[in-house]
């Protein structure tokens, strides 16, 4: 699993943060940082529901 950011699309709002915050932070320029991109499967459910969270859909898991 790789989480992709779309950080032209991101607002920076956080709720990827919020939700998961040992995977996204919102960096000093207002847009999401990936922390770990290839995460583990143990993961899929946060992460799911973190990407599903984000208001303008900058966040994608492959």
């Amino acid at each position: 699993m790789r989480i992709e950011a779309d950080r032209g699309k991101c607002d920076g709002l956080g709720m990827c943060e919020a939700m998961a915050p040992d995977f996204f932070e919102v960096g000093e320029d207002g847009t999401v940082v990936v922390l770990d991109e290839r995460p583990g499967e143990e993961h899929r459910q946060d992460l799911a529901a973190a990407v599903d969270a984000c208001p303008v859909s900058a966040l994608r898991l492959t």
